[in-house]
């Protein structure tokens, strides 16, 4: 029997339910939180409980404290957030299984909301270890996946948990992060420009070719532009070169070619002596770039190239970023390429990860249709994957419990 699928139509009155929400926020040395946009992205799940007077228990991740209990990955930062935004008190307990936690659940009242502690202080919820899943369930009568960003992982509260749990349903942000990947991609309006930035073509592989039968026009910049470059014949100084990616990024380009799907790369570039700040630079073509330098930014004549390309778009799919975008002076080609996509008339779809830090860098991100708070899950949706946690809510036997 297939389950259903969003929080919307579980009867969730007066029942405990348990939301894996994604709360891996950012922190800097003092404990504090630099950006909440994934605990914002959690509270219409969160309120709409709350007015239909849910129990709510939240457990997340922070981190990678691989199955140690480590107090800077301690998730009191967002409790404390988390109270402030919704205005009432977030309980919490020092742990996610065990006596404490069971007796902290056993005494939530309705409309009442108890945080766990990190669900990775246990080695267990990485390994998708199904004890662990189960005493995670034994804590709930629903449960609600609305962790976008952890959707490709098979873990304990995400995939294992559902064998245990009878109703379970995505949250509001899962249902939102998947209907905009539905309108652009699955059914976009055209002309549709995917604009695809990195490091290595290795890590972008399977969207590149995946998308290829999507899109209209297909923008290539940052490091992995110099792979595609190099199998074009071109000399591309001292910069990131797959040489295992040399023949998939000519198959790629003719691919391409094939299709009838414009292919940009840069045809300039800011380069410098070494990857330092205070390094020389100059602007070079493409067919330029010094033996010895590093090319950390795109040039102003590619970044004209890249804006006229999205003139006519009315869908834009933006993953990874032009340059070096964290050293101010390389930060040029990614900042105007923030600017061209947030001003388009078109829907546009930002994919999270670093692409998201520089929108939020540009303050720019009420200007973006939608930006996705899973950079990995985004990426293999892309790519055509099917992601487990998505597919935990669908196949999960109804008769759990």
């Amino acid at each position: 029997m297939q389950r259903r699928l969003c929080i919307e139509s579980l009867d969730v009155a007066g029942k405990r339910c348990f939301v894996r929400a994604d709360f891996n926020v950012p922190l800097d040395e003092f404990q504090k939180i630099t950006d909440d946009s994934r605990i914002r992205g959690a509270l219409p799940t969160i309120n709409d409980l709350i007015d239909r007077g849910a129990k709510i228990i939240l457990a997340s991740h922070l981190g990678r404290p691989k199955g140690e209990r480590r107090p800077e990955m301690s998730l009191q930062p967002v409790r404390t957030r988390l109270s402030r935004l919704l205005k009432q008190e977030v309980k919490f307990v020092d742990d996610c299984i065990g006596e404490e936690v069971e007796k902290a659940v056993a005494e939530l009242r309705d409309g009442e909301i108890l945080l766990l502690e990190n669900l990775r202080f246990h080695k267990e919820e990485t390994a998708n270890d199904l004890e662990f899943a189960k005493k995670l369930a034994s804590l709930t009568e629903v449960y609600v996946n609305d962790a976008f960003g952890t959707a490709h992982r098979a873990h304990a509260s995400t995939v294992g948990i559902t064998q245990f749990v009878k109703d379970s349903a995505c949250g509001y942000l899962m249902k939102k992060e998947i209907e905009y990947f539905q309108r652009s991609v699955a059914d976009p309006i055209r002309p549709v420009v995917s604009i695809v930035g990195g490091a290595k073509v290795s890590t972008k592989i399977g969207v590149l070719l995946n998308m290829m039968d999507r899109v209209d026009k297909l923008i290539v910049g940052g490091g992995l532009a110099f792979t595609f470059l190099k199998a074009r014949g071109r000399e591309i100084g001292n910069n990131i070169l797959e040489e295992h990616m040399i023949h998939e990024a000519r198959e790629i380009m003719d691919k391409a070619r094939d299709l009838g799907v414009k292919f940009y790369l840069p045809v300039d570039f800011l380069v410098a002596e070494r990857l330092d700040p205070r390094a020389q630079t100059k602007v070079v073509t493409a067919q330029e770039i010094p033996a010895n330098w590093v090319a950390p930014d795109i040039g102003p004549a590619s970044v004209t190239l890249f804006t006229e390309a999205l003139q006519d778009a009315k869908t834009i799919i933006w993953n990874g970023p032009m340059g070096v975008f964290e050293m101010d002076p390389f930060s040029r080609g990614t900042m105007a390429m923030v600017a061209a996509v947030s001003e388009a008339y078109a829907l546009t779809i930002v994919g999270g990860g670093d692409t998201d830090v520089a929108v939020h860098k540009a303050g720019a991100q009420d200007k973006i249709s939608f930006i996705s708070t899973g950079g990995g899950a985004f990426l293999e949706l892309l790519e055509g994957k099917t992601l487990p946690a998505l597919a935990a809510l669908s196949e999960a036997p109804s008769d759990a419990n």
